[in-house]
C-alpha cells in the first residue's frame, strides 16, 4: 500500500486533475517514501476517490514546485559486478566499499544491485533492474567502481541514455585496473565465438578451429609478454 494513513475524502474542484503518486513524485524529483511522509505531515493534500485510491491535486504539486524550497535528495543506485562465481570476494569488496562512498557523498542509496556475468551480457538481472530505476526516474546518480562493470563496450551510448532521464554515472576509480587482465581475455574469447558462430554455423568445425586457435594465440601472447 502506498500511504499507510487513512485520509478524509476531499472534493477537488470541477477542473482539478488528479495526479497519480508516480507522477507526483516525478514531477518533485522526489521518492515514494518522502511523498508518503509529506502526506503524513500535512505538507501536501493527497485524497482518496471513489474507487480507493490515493491521488494528489494538480494544484498542490504546483504549490509545492512553485513555493516551497524543497532539499533535494541525491538518490543513488549502487552497481556492482564481476565475471565469475569465484570472484564474490571482490563484488562484497565493491559494495562496501561503494556504500562508503555514497555516505561519504550525502548520497541516499536507494539500491546496491549486482551482477554475476560478463561484461558483454545485456540481460544481466541486476543491469535491467537499474533500467527500470532510471526510466522512472527514481534514481539522481549511478555509481560504479569502474566503467567496465557496467558494461565492456558501449559506455558512452548508456551514459547518454541515463542522461536522458537526469541520471549520471559517477564512477569511483576510473581506469580499470591491470589484475583485470583474465576478464578481458575471457571477454575477447566470448566475441570472437560470437562471431565464428555466425560465420561458420554454431556446430562448425571452422569455427571450433577458429577460437581454439584465437586462444592459442592468446597464450602465446601471454607467455612472450
Amino acid at each position: 500500500m502506498f500511504l499507510s494513513v487513512i485520509l478524509v475524502p476531499a472534493i477537488p474542484g470541477p477542473s482539478e486533475r488528479l495526479l497519480r503518486p508516480k507522477e507526483v513524485c516525478r514531477r518533485l524529483g522526489i521518492s515514494y517514501s518522502t511523498l508518503s511522509r509529506w502526506v503524513r505531515e500535512g505538507r501536501i493534500r493527497a485524497i482518496r476517490t471513489a474507487g480507493g485510491k490515493y491521488r494528489v491535486p494538480e494544484s498542490e504539486v504546483r504549490r509545492i514546485a512553485e513555493g516551497l524550497p524543497i532539499s533535494r535528495e541525491v538518490r543513488a543506485v549502487v552497481y556492482t559486478r564481476v565475471s565469475s562465481s569465484d570472484q564474490k570476494g571482490d563484488l562484497e569488496r565493491q559494495v562496501q566499499y561503494l556504500t562508503q562512498y555514497c555516505s561519504s557523498k550525502g548520497y541516499r542509496v536507494v539500491d546496491v544491485l549486482s551482477d554475476v556475468a560478463s561484461g558483454l551480457k545485456t540481460d544481466r538481472r541486476g543491469l535491467l533492474k537499474l533500467f527500470d530505476y532510471v526510466v522512472n526516474r527514481q534514481v539522481d546518480v549511478v555509481v560504479v567502481t569502474y566503467r567496465d562493470r557496467l558494461t565492456r563496450f558501449g559506455f558512452e551510448y548508456l551514459e547518454h541514455f541515463f542522461n536522458q532521464y537526469g541520471v549520471r554515472i559517477e564512477v569511483a576509480f576510473g581506469e580499470e585496473p591491470k589484475d583485470a587482465y583474465q576478464e578481458l581475455v575471457e571477454d575477447l574469447i566470448e566475441i570472437v565465438t560470437s562471431f565464428a558462430g555466425k560465420l561458420y554455423g554454431l556446430r562448425s568445425h571452422k569455427k571450433k578451429r577458429l577460437v581454439e586457435g584465437f586462444k592459442k594465440l592468446l597464450e602465446e601472447v601471454e607467455k612472450s609478454g
